[in-house]
């Protein structure tokens, strides 16, 4: 089984090094922005688009010319795969995945790839990578690499750069633990776990709300400074620091979460939840304003913070290293419908909390009621494609995929 794994560290450069970085993820920036509006210009004269080879023929008339002759500093490759990047964005538009492509602004994003594991040298024993015109970059050795080198992503975060190494390596093909587990995903429970015997909660970490009075103080602060100016600077520097603070915690508690699920079940079962569409936003217009826009808002902030997007494709990897499997299955009805007799009604769902049967009069907690039923939707789901696999689910018992499928969501989703 084939493994593709990152490692991601943070460097240490020296002052040189830490200009090139800078300037090669300006390079990288400029390409892109170039590129893209050259697409523009032409899709407005009525041109085709360019394909990856003739923007690659335009970055090399760019770095010959005599206009920016300053790309020659930056390496090829890192430029290239900036053009890689705008050709998949488009992509993505044309197959309605993603927005246009839009311009790139300087601190947002900055990032370059070495894709040609020849020109990269790690040295783990030391602790340094060597990357083509950077040199020996210096970084902090926190675990081991394992695998084959195919890629190295240099990024910069609140002013800290990062290496992200993308390896690749054989390993033996794992055997799941445990049985069938449904999740329900909610606001005030982060998580409601339901395994066939007993209940699991997981509570939400609410980073953002732990933080929200000081990032709130630290933006009224920079909005009262000089824009562009050394505090303002100062001030956003301070901002990005509290978001950046943010963002770790959640990543940390979902990685830890994702991680245990798939560790102690071999198939687990999710909603298809759209979160974008769930957290739109309730404004309107001038013309038709919307209703109850502060609660709503509150709620799309309460969405967005548990991160269930990121929560679910943690899982899907994390269930695939551990030899599981990963079943999305429609959200609808799923905290209104009777586990016990099947009733489904709106009125089923006194509360937040409460579930209360109007057919049969079973009473339980809803998302408890809603975990149960994504666990029954999910082997269900298994029943349809493959009667031997879901009997030895049912089981607790471990069996290799029937040939021709895949573990992960997408091979289950059909």
């Amino acid at each position: 089984m084939l493994r593709r794994q990152a490692f991601k560290f943070r460097i240490e450069p020296t002052g040189e090094q830490q200009r090139k970085l800078r300037q090669f993820a300006g390079m990288c920036r400029f390409v892109f922005n170039k590129a893209l509006a050259l697409q523009k210009e032409r899709y407005e004269h009525g041109e085709k688009k360019l394909g990856y080879a003739g923007l690659c023929k335009r970055l090399t008339e760019w770095r010959n010319g005599t206009e920016t002759p300053w790309l020659k500093d930056a390496p090829t490759h890192p430029l290239q795969q900036t053009l890689k990047d705008l050709e998949r964005a488009y992509a993505n538009f044309f197959a309605q995945r993603a927005d246009f492509p839009r311009f790139k602004k300087k601190g947002q994003g900055d990032s370059f790839r070495y894709p040609d594991p020849n020109q990269i040298k790690l040295d783990q024993a030391n602790g340094r990578l060597f990357l083509p015109k950077l040199g020996w970059l210096r970084y902090r050795n926190s675990r081991e690499v394992l695998g084959e080198v195919r890629q190295v992503t240099v990024s910069a975060s609140c002013g800290k750069w990062f290496v992200s190494i993308q390896t690749e390596r054989e390993v033996a093909q794992p055997i799941p633990n445990g049985g069938a587990v449904g999740i329900d995903l909610g606001v005030v429970r982060f998580a409601t776990l339901w395994d066939g015997h007993k209940e699991t909660v997981l509570e939400p970490l609410g980073s953002f709300a732990r933080h929200q009075q000081r990032l709130a103080r630290a933006q009224r602060q920079m909005a009262r400074k000089t824009k562009f100016g050394r505090n303002w600077l100062k001030a956003k520097a301070r901002v990005r620091r509290i978001h950046r603070q943010i963002v770790n915690a959640r990543h940390d508690y979902l990685h830890k979460a994702s991680h245990a699920i798939s560790k102690s079940h071999a198939l687990a079962c999710v909603e298809d939840l759209q979160v974008s569409n769930m957290s739109r936003s309730a404004k309107g217009s001038a013309e038709q304003p919307g209703r109850n826009v502060r609660q709503k808002t509150g709620l799309n902030r309460s969405i967005l913070e548990q991160g269930w997007g990121e929560f679910r494709r943690q899982l899907d990897y994390k269930a695939q290293w551990a030899g599981g499997w990963l079943v999305a299955v429609p959200p609808q009805h799923t905290s209104q419908q009777c586990p016990e007799c099947g009733h489904t009604d709106a009125d089923n769902r006194q509360t937040q909390s409460l579930f209360l049967c109007v057919a049969c009069g079973h009473s339980e907690n809803a998302d408890r009621v809603a975990a149960r039923n994504i666990r029954e939707r999910g082997l269900k789901t298994l029943e349809g494609q493959d009667d031997a696999r879901f009997a030895c689910e049912v089981s607790g018992a471990v069996m290799p995929p029937a040939a021709g499928t895949h573990r992960g969501e997408s091979a289950l989703l059909g």
